[in-house]
């Protein structure tokens, strides 16, 4: 299971800790609460991280599941209180409790900083200079000559004065085999770095919104940036420091000019006198008479020369010296002259001291896409066992040639990985490379297929079909580990993607994004999910198969019908109808019924999807598929309470409860019953209105957890408690600002406009209503276009009839027959 680090605070990560347990227990909330003596609601605010729960139910929730709680203590006590912990006195005063905006403690990624650090006095000292007085400064120089190390170190000497966070990201603008890190893709890189929730991280508009939101948080910060690889000025340019105190140290094998208020530091070999000290501190060689190199001056300067005098060959030689005492340095110098360079030279030196199948890992590791791996990745690409491919992978990084910037990650420097790719090249055939990578595509689409059937969602995904499932997969015992797994190799997932598609892997590239779907609406938003599903369609089209022809057009349609592109998921739709009507399989049929029941009711339509839900429903539930026919069932009874028809929707929602059962949180069901009910039974209604919010909550569905908090409005305002209406409705309102994605608001407005009209603010609920107005055409939503005219016209009515009048006729014109060309109809069921 992936590391848990990317939690912004000690009380989420507790949470996300509880609902492991929950996991394990395969209880429900309520079943839980009973057997731990806990209240459900109290246990539900535990478990969705709203509140820390006092120790002892910590071990009743351990105690259940038979798990230790000791390593839990230190998290809770951190969740408890995290401030630093005062210094032990005879007697201990509990320190006050942390203001509810307390930042999350501070992050700290710089690589190790290096103990034989050596020379770089005058450098060191430009470098401290220049980021004190003008706070950023471009380190510049050729491969291999210490500019990352000289960045990390100084890096190392200013955390002190920036106390707040420490980041180091790589650019990658000169890694082999891969393209360098664009600037959006950095600055979502960074923002996550900084733990800024990805809610209010702009998921639309261009990088300048997302360069803004970074300058934004910095601003607030004193932190000291690493910028290490860049290939160029605009690589780099957004990601600097604006206003504030942070400060950033940028390294480039090029000059940056175009960056002219940036003070350059430009590094050169070392001298001869820093290379021999750095090569006799490196060997672990005592500098005396009696030490290897003194007693051989003229191959010590042999190995000086080849290694050009630059600090990562050196180091690389050095190594061999330290790991080799029955070495003299005349061996060293004749495996190093075999080498064609003084990179090569000491690469290859090194790789020849491998054994033969630790050379052919070294060499695959260049082919894998991605920044980083894991030891799964690695068996993967040599297709080895797991424990053979660790036991290498620790001899790499004995002998220098893989780093390890965390625990269970690993990653080749650039000029090594230049080097394995080269040595692949020359080594390995054609064949044999291809047959490598495409294991590499085939251990990240069977992964992403485990970890997505291990997070919620309604539908049976269709099994694997790309490759072959590698011997070994990580494990994921629940929705939190496979959540922080997506996290955790998001950019490596993306880069593998964009490999399979380079590379002609047809059948990877239709199949990666549909196991990347339920991830993708809980962090990334929509935009680069659409981008992922037009390669899956391209790739469909290229393999000829109309059953994946019929996927990648529904899933597109879905990915566009999300974004807000009525008419293009339309077209999708329309695509995909006689593909999956051909194929017969009802699973496929009763998705595409669905969304197209979606479509049509926010088309305006208000017959048809009613037919449509009650199709896919019949055929989920032939399928043995209830909860996905629940999930149809409750679309109905949503669409019944709009049309106005609080009992039959509560009817039709309590019959998809029913029909779910504990399997899913069966959110739709919860919030539709909440507001049919709003009226009869008030309390029972804020009672499911409530369980659906922390579902949602628990479930990071920020989009969801607005819907909650809308329908809460709703469902206040028709018990007359407009105060506590308007509240709910503000807070989805100030989720949905922090999300960036405005096309959602289409969902919320009317409901808070008519909560403003009842509460007597008429102007507000004009406002909203013609807010409505502007966005529904541009999204395709006739249904709720209609609803705001009719809102309009009741907030005129008493001051102006005629306008009333008009807006009424302009609903009704709406509400007409919609052409049936707009929209795909699937047909009955078979």
């Amino acid at each position: 299971m992936q590391q848990q680090a990317t939690r912004a605070y000690p009380q989420d990560e507790l949470a996300a800790r509880l609902r492991l347990l929950q996991e394990l227990s395969g209880r429900g909330v309520r079943a839980l609460a009973r057997d731990t003596g806990l209240s459900s609601s109290s246990l539900s605010r535990y478990l969705s991280g709203q509140t820390v729960p006092p120790w002892p139910a910590v071990l009743e929730l351990c105690r259940l599941v038979k798990r230790d709680p000791r390593p839990l203590r230190p998290l809770w006590e951190r969740a408890t209180n995290p401030l630093p912990a005062p210094p032990k006195t005879s007697r201990q005063v509990a320190p006050p409790s942390p203001p509810a905006d307390a930042p999350p403690p501070p992050r700290n990624d710089l690589p190790r900083d290096i103990p034989d650090f050596t020379g770089r006095d005058q450098a060191l000292a430009d470098v401290l200079a220049a980021v004190r007085t003008d706070r950023v400064v471009a380190i510049d120089g050729m491969a291999g000559v210490g500019k990352t190390s000289l960045a990390v170190h100084a890096a190392h000497r200013l955390t002190a004065d920036y106390p707040d966070a420490q980041l180091y990201l790589d650019l990658h603008g000169f890694t082999d085999g891969r393209q360098p890190l664009d600037p959006d893709a950095a600055l979502r890189a960074l923002l996550a770095a900084l733990q800024v929730p990805s809610q209010k991280v702009p998921q639309d508009g261009g990088v300048e919104l997302r360069a803004a939101c970074w300058r934004s948080e910095l601003a607030r910060l004193r932190a000291v940036i690493v910028l290490d690889n860049v290939a160029d000025a605009a690589q780099v340019a957004p990601l600097l420091p604006g206003a504030g105190e942070s400060v950033a140290l940028v390294t480039s094998r090029n000059r940056l000019l175009d960056l002219d208020e940036v003070p350059p530091v430009s590094l050169d070999v070392l001298t001869e006198h820093e290379s021999a000290e750095l090569l006799a501190r490196a060997s672990g060689d005592a500098r005396g008479p009696d030490g290897r190199l003194a007693k051989e001056p003229e191959h010590t300067a042999e190995v000086l020369r080849l290694c050009g005098n630059l600090p990562l060959a050196l180091r690389l030689a050095a190594a061999r010296l330290r790991h080799r005492p029955g070495w003299s340095v005349g061996i060293l110098v004749e495996r190093m002259a075999e080498g064609p360079s003084e990179f090569d030279t000491a690469f290859g030196m090194s790789v020849r001291q491998l054994p033969r199948d630790q050379r052919r890992l070294f060499r695959l590791l260049g082919l894998i896409p991605g920044s980083t791996f894991t030891d799964y990745v690695a068996a993967a690409v040599a297709e080895v066992p797991l424990r053979t491919a660790r036991a290498m992978l620790e001899d790499l990084l004995d002998a220098h040639l893989v780093e390890q910037p965390a625990d269970g990650r690993y990653r080749l420097h650039d000029l090594v990985r230049q080097h394995a790719r080269r040595a692949t090249f020359d080594t390995d055939s054609a064949a044999d490379r291809e047959r490598a990578l495409h294991r590499v595509l085939d251990y990240y689409v069977h992964t992403a297929a485990a970890a997505d059937a291990a997070m919620p969602f309604p539908t049976p995904t269709p099994p694997v079909s790309a490759g072959s499932p590698p011997a070994e997969l990580p494990g994921f015992p629940g929705r939190d580990a496979a959540f922080f797994w997506f996290v955790a190799e998001y950019t490596n997932l993306m880069a593998v993607f964009y490999s399979a598609v380079e590379a002609g892997a047809d059948t990877h590239v239709c199949e990666l994004p549909r196991f990347l779907r339920t991830f993708f609406a809980r962090r990334c938003g929509t935009t680069h999910l659409n981008e992922l599903f037009e390669r899956s369609l391209a790739a469909a089209q290229q393999l000829g198969d109309p059953r994946r022809l019929a996927e990648a057009h529904s899933d597109l349609g879905f990915a566009r019908y999300n974004a807000g592109r009525m008419t293009e998921a339309a077209a999708a739709y329309a695509a995909a109808a006689p593909l999956v009507a051909a194929a017969g399989d009802p699973l496929p049929r009763a998705d595409l019924i669905m969304r197209c029941a979606q479509l049509r009711w926010d088309e305006g339509d208000v017959e048809e999807p009613l037919t449509l839900f009650r199709q896919a429903r019949e055929l989920y539930a032939g399928s043995g598929c209830p909860v996905s026919a629940a999930d149809a069932v409750a679309g109905e009874a949503w669409a019944v309470l709009q049309l106005g028809e609080p009992a039959e929707a509560a009817r039709l929602a309590r019959e998809a409860l029913d029909l779910a059962g504990d399997e899913a949180p069966a959110l739709q069901a919860r919030i539709t019953l909440g507001v049919a009910i709003a009226d009869t039974d008030p309390e029972a209604a804020l009672t499911h209105l409530d369980q659906a919010l922390a579902a949602a909550r628990a479930d990071g569905h920020r989009h969801n957890e607005a819907w909650c908090l809308n329908c809460q409005g709703v469902a206040l305002r028709r018990m007359g408690r407009f105060d506590e209406a308007l509240a709910a409705h503000r807070a989805a309102f100030a989720l949905l600002d922090e999300m960036f994605e405005e096309h959602w608001k289409i969902h919320f407005l009317n409901g808070y406009a008519a909560t403003c009209l009842l509460a007597g603010l008429p102007d507000d609920a004009l406002r909203l209503y013609r807010e409505t107005l502007t966005l529904a055409p541009r999204v395709g939503h006739r249904f709720t276009e209609a609803a705001a005219h009719q809102g309009i016209a009741d907030v005129l009515e008493p001051t102006d009839p005629a306008a009333a009048a008009e807006h009424r006729a302009a609903a009704a014109a709406l509400l007409g027959p919609v052409s049936p060309s707009t929209s795909p109809r699937p047909g009955p069921p078979g």
